[in-house]
């Protein structure tokens, strides 16, 4: 398992100047941006032991990521 954090420019290159024009214009999207930000950072520490988490929490918090996510990606492909 790889314990990269996941950020949204690098996941998604292609979209990394909408991603930045859409967190100044957006505040639906930066609203979102930021959640999945805050959430991709629990888990980051999660994974790395910077903070002991359980299984079934670490679970919760990547399907959170991946909701996030999936909502973003819908946004940037309008």
């Amino acid at each position: 398992m790889s314990h990269t954090p996941h950020e949204l420019a690098a996941d998604f290159p292609d979209h990394a100047e909408k991603i930045q024009a859409l967190k100044l214009s957006d505040a639906h999207f930066a609203k979102l941006s930021e959640a999945y930000h805050e959430v991709n950072r629990q888990v980051h520490r999660a994974e790395t032991d910077v903070e002991p988490t359980g299984d079934a929490e670490i679970e919760a918090l990547r399907r959170e990521r991946v909701r996030l996510k999936d909502e973003l990606f819908a946004l940037l492909s309008k």
